[in-house]
Parts: structure tokens; sequence; C-alpha cells
């Protein structure tokens, strides 16, 4: 039936035979060819492919030259070092990080229990689609300095949750330290992604809901705490 809708069976030689099962363990490569300026990106997206295929940072700069199909020359013309393209990788984690909070958030209103609500799902989300990334982002590595790109944008996602809790807490005359009822918020979602990922929760309680947790926490950290007015 196969070759009757997409014409017939071709049978490769032992040589293409071995390519297909030599490209099929390395995983998909990017595009070959790339205009001006699109080349420094092919070699993030190609070195975040490997984070997730490799579960952490286990791969070379040929390795990612590969991946992205370009000579291993190439990563020279924009980056020193391959912790330079993973400082790249974790900084963009953390901008699209972010953009995901803005989409789900976007669907409630401002200042809305559904909107904090979603942040935290997406946190939960993301740590569990890019578990090596997600740990990479938050990983207490030397390397990573006090101004560098990752946290410059770690700083600025953090900042866009705390806004939401702050929004929330004028909004409904929440009584309390924003900010500390934020970095409450966080401890809880952040903890409970990390024990997800890690498999300690599976070891412990493999029946537990970790959405449904999440969202009773919220409830008690912050939506049951005192208000001067409701929406």
């Amino acid at each position: 039936m196969a070759s009757l809708i997409f014409g017939p069976t071709l049978h490769p030689g032992p040589e293409r035979l071995k390519e297909g099962q030599a490209a099929h363990r390395e995983g998909p490569r990017l595009k070959t060819s790339y205009h001006h300026g699109e080349l420094r990106q092919a070699l993030i997206d190609a070195a975040r492919l490997l984070i997730k295929e490799r579960e952490g940072n286990d791969f070379s700069l040929s390795d990612a030259c590969r991946r992205a199909g370009v000579s291993t020359a190439a990563p020279y013309r924009h980056f020193s070092d391959k912790t330079q393209i993973i400082n790249e990788v974790v900084a963009q984690g953390f901008v699209d990080m972010t953009n995901r909070f803005r989409t789900a958030a976007g669907a409630f209103e401002p200042g809305s229990r559904d909107r904090i609500l979603a942040v935290g799902q997406v946190y939960l989300a993301f740590a569990m689609a890019e578990p090596a990334l997600f740990r990479m982002m938050f990983s207490q590595k030397p390397n990573l300095s006090a101004d560098d790109i990752a946290t410059t944008h770690g700083k600025a996602c953090f900042a866009y949750v705390l806004q939401e809790v702050f929004d929330y807490c004028a909004f409904h005359a929440v009584e309390g330290d924003a900010q500390m009822i934020a970095l409450q918020l966080w401890t809880l979602v952040h903890g409970a992604s990390s024990l997800t990922i890690d498999g300690d929760y599976a070891k412990v309680a493999p029946h537990i809901d970790v959405r449904g947790m999440i969202a009773s926490g919220a409830e008690r950290l912050l939506f049951l705490l005192p208000q001067g007015r409701t929406k």
C-alpha cells in the first residue's frame, strides 16, 4: 500500500544505509545553508538541541557544527568558545520562558488569579519539556558572571513573575509584602518543577498531581490572603 501512495520503494546500498543510520543516531540536522546573520542563531539552535538530546552540555563545538551542517571554523566568527554558546542558549531559554508566560497570561484579565496560575503551569511545562536546559538556566555556574547575558535575561524573566504578583496584590489590595509573596510562590513552583524532572516525586509519591499541588499551594500563599476588595 505504501508503494502505491508514495511510489516505488527504493532499497539503498550498504553505504547509503550506513549514512542513514548515522544520521538517525545523531538526530535531525538543521538546514545546511544560511543567509547573512543566520549562522549565529543556527549554532545556538544546534547547541540547544544537543543539550536536550544529551541531557546536558556533554558536546563539543564540532558536534554543534555537524548538527548545524557547517564547517568547524564557523563558530569562531561569532563565539570565542563553547561556554559563550551555552550562555546564549541559557539566555534564550529565559527569553522563551518569559514569552510563554506572556502568551499564557494574556488569555486572562490583568490582576486575575488565573494569570498567576497560568504562569506557574508554564514554568512546570517548560521544565518538563527541556529538563537539561532548565537545570542549566538555574545552576550556579562560575562562568555565568553577574553581568552576562544569561543573568540579564534571567532577571528579566523573574521580573515578569514579580510584576504579575504585584498586579494581583494591587488589584485586590492584598495585605502583605508582594515581593515576599512572589518569592514564596516561585520557591513552590521551582521546587515542584525540579523535584518532578529529577524523578523525586516518582520515587516517594508517584501518583501526585503536581499541577494540582501548585494550584493549591498558590491558593494558600496568595489567594487566601486578606483582601481589601475583590474583582
